[in-house]
């Protein structure tokens, strides 16, 4: 259906009629720019609700619950909810909403164009159908003073007292005039042809081109408004998915509280490990004799502390000043040490505290380890191949890691020995085995090991070498050691536990004992010096077996 036929006498309304499709554009990019307006804020208020709830720093130990983390997670989701509504909006006044206005842009110059081409063909039309109008009236004139002359003159040819040369002269009169008319009968007939033809190309040429470009503007505008409302629909849609992820991650925090695991948290944190006092067992004063003992048991009874957990924690604080070192139990060095090894806590609070420090140096012992073996394999591929660097200068870094290491070990030591003390058990014992599960954890048992971290127990410098209390019958001093070899230091080394011997840089000593998979090899210098030096610092010659 084409406008310039159906509409063809409508052209006042066609106007009318796009002009209120323009406003009506007009109209849906103001709800763009509000909805998009409504969605930042939303984002914005749901982004700032998250932040005034997200836990404070001193309120960590709080969130270690399952309760805490679940709705920690759920505000994140929350946040991830009000970054998908800043999508939106940003989707909106970015993509719709700038297409829209370009859109109005463009029909607005369209149909200033198309109504002014309208505009200029009605006035052609009106000013032919003006010209018409006039040579019909002047033929209509020419055509009554025609008539009129020809009466005159027959009235004048019929007159008997009337001259020769008066009927002559009505005679002319009557030609001219019917001349005249025959004249304007011929203008009449032309202009009203032209404006015929003028009349049909306009009504089915010139106007339906002008209605057809309007229609087709028409058509554009109503495409682009339908391609707009669908483009808002996709772009909820594409957040949606992402939204019931969201969704989803508060069921699976609201899944993930555990109340049975909570109350366990509960217990480990505040347990002190005390045992539960028990019954106050009577007093029979009369079995007493005398006002002495009376009021020594008076004495006695006012110390009894009223708290039943007071004795216990009494006994325990003299148990840990008695002995030699309680006489020292008032000098700050106590009272730092105290701090260090956490026996100012209840024994289930210490317990955990010297766990936590040990996983902790443990994880930087292995931090230091693989930088050890990253400098000790840059440093075979500096002597393969010189031209990449000098391998000596990465001795200074190897000194120093393994003196990193070294403390690590004996601070390791230091809280394991703690740890036993608080589980009940002999420093000793607790050292080699967490010594024997370092190695294994690891899962290395041929890594090369650093000075002062020996993984075996007979090769342990913190061992007795001599024997002593914890060791066998026979110390390894009453061991006689063969010569299986002979080594050359490679780097310098600084005995700085007990079993090891320091050594210069390419000095020659003899082998006693190999390497047992710990790291060390045990070795005599030619002063008879006898001890344990690091197996990666030596570079080892062994006799054959014959």
């Amino acid at each position: 259906m084409s406008w310039g036929t159906e509409l063809w006498d409508q052209y006042d309304n066609v106007g009318v009629h796009t002009q209120k499709g323009i406003d009506f554009c007009e109209k849906f990019t103001h709800f763009l720019k509000e909805r998009s307006a409504v969605e930042l804020e939303y984002a914005r208020n749901l982004k700032k609700l998250v932040k005034n709830f997200q836990p404070k720093k001193r309120e960590e130990d709080e969130y270690q619950f399952t309760w805490a983390k679940g709705f920690v997670d759920m505000i994140k989701e929350v946040h991830d909810i009000a970054g998908q509504h800043e999508v939106i909006a940003e989707s909106l006044q970015g993509t719709v909403y700038k297409d829209l206005q370009n859109l109005m842009t463009e029909l607005k110059q369209d149909r200033k164009k198309h109504l002014q081409e309208g505009a200029r063909l009605q006035e052609q039309l009106r000013q032919m159908a003006l010209s018409l109008d006039k040579a019909k009236k002047t033929y209509e004139k020419a055509f009554k003073e025609s008539e009129r002359a020809l009466d005159n003159y027959r009235k004048a040819d019929a007159d008997i007292n009337l001259s020769r040369a008066d009927v002559e002269k009505q005679r002319i009169i009557m030609n001219q005039k019917a001349q005249q008319c025959e004249d304007c009968k011929n203008e009449y007939a032309s202009v009203l042809q032209q404006f015929n033809s003028h009349q049909q190309e306009h009504y089915h040429t010139a106007m339906p081109m002008v209605f057809q470009q309007l229609q087709e503007m028409e058509t554009k505008r109503i495409t682009k408004m339908k391609d707009c409302v669908l483009q808002c629909a996709e772009i909820e849609k594409s957040v949606i998915p992402i939204i019931n992820t969201c969704i989803e991650g508060m069921i699976k925090a609201a899944g993930s509280v555990n109340s049975a695991q909570d109350s366990k948290l509960v217990i480990d944190k505040y347990k002190s490990g005390f045992p539960i006092p028990q019954d106050v067992p009577f007093e029979d004063l009369s079995n007493m004799g005398g006002m002495v003992d009376n009021q020594n048991n008076s004495t006695s009874n006012k110390q009894t502390p009223s708290n039943p957990m007071k004795p216990s924690t009494v006994s325990s604080k003299q148990k840990k000043r008695g002995g030699l070192f309680g006489l020292f139990g008032s000098s700050k060095g106590k009272v730092d040490d105290q701090k260090e090894d956490f026996s100012d806590l209840p024994p289930n609070q210490r317990r955990r505290k010297l766990q936590q420090k040990i996983d902790l140096i443990k994880k930087d012992m292995a931090k230091e380890t693989a930088e050890r073996e990253g400098i000790l394999k840059l440093k075979d591929v500096y002597v393969s191949n010189p031209a990449l660097g000098d391998p000596n200068m990465l001795a200074e870094k190897v000194e120093e890691n393994a003196q990193k290491l070294d403390a690590l070990q004996q601070e390791l030591l230091k809280y394991e020995g703690y740890l036993a003390e608080c589980e009940g058990k002999r420093r000793h014992s607790a050292s080699g085995d967490s010594i024997h599960s370092s190695d294994s954890g690891h899962h290395a048992p041929h890594t090369i090991s650093t000075p002062g971290t020996p993984h075996q127990q007979p090769h342990n410098v913190y061992a007795p070498i001599d024997g002593d209390e914890d060791g066998d019958e026979f110390g390894e001093g009453d061991v006689e050691f063969h010569v299986i070899g002979t080594c050359r230091a490679l780097y310098p080394f600084e005995a700085t536990n007990e079993g090891s011997v320091p050594m210069s840089e390419n000095e020659e000593m003899q082998i006693l004992e190999e390497d047992q998979g710990d790291g060390w090899t045990r070795v005599r210098k030619v002063d008879g010096t006898e001890g344990f030096v690091p197996s990666s610092y030596v570079q080892c010659h062994y006799l054959t077996s014959d």
